[in-house]
């Protein structure tokens, strides 16, 4: 929730207006403090602008099969407490990778956006190739 809020540029304040919370419950929602009713992730989704499954498209297979959750507090492996997401490794919840997609849209032109989409993967191929050389070398 916390990533498409800040990909959309709103404040916690604002999307707490929208559906008639302050912005520390909201706060509470994206740390993982209170537990998220269907209702509530519903109205969530229609401000944010995505379907329901747009919170369960990354969910690893580890919540998924059934998994328990209780113990809230605990933290074996998981992000925050109770959550089973590991958030400090998550790239796409970086400040930097947010201002990057965002600047990426404010390019009108289709043509210069892909051109640069396409140069970024490139570059980041050649890189990960790169680093993988070494690795073997070492070997």
């Amino acid at each position: 929730m916390r990533q498409r809020r800040a990909l959309l540029g709103m404040s916690q304040t604002v999307l707490g207006n929208s559906v008639g919370l302050t912005f520390q419950q909201v706060q509470k929602y994206e740390r993982g403090s209170n537990r998220m009713g269907s209702s509530r992730l519903y109205e969530f989704a229609k401000v944010l602008d995505v379907p329901v499954s747009y919170f369960f498209d990354e969910m690893p297979s580890t919540a998924l099969a059934g998994r328990p959750m209780s113990g809230r507090g605990r933290k074996d492996g998981f992000g925050e407490a109770g959550t089973p997401f590991k958030q400090d490794k998550d790239p796409l919840i970086k400040r930097e990778t947010l201002e990057l997609v965002r600047a990426y849209y404010k390019i009108r032109e289709g043509r210069v956006r892909k051109r640069i989409y396409e140069t970024i993967k490139a570059v980041g191929a050649a890189s990960h190739a790169e680093v993988l050389g070494r690795q073997k070398r070492r070997r």
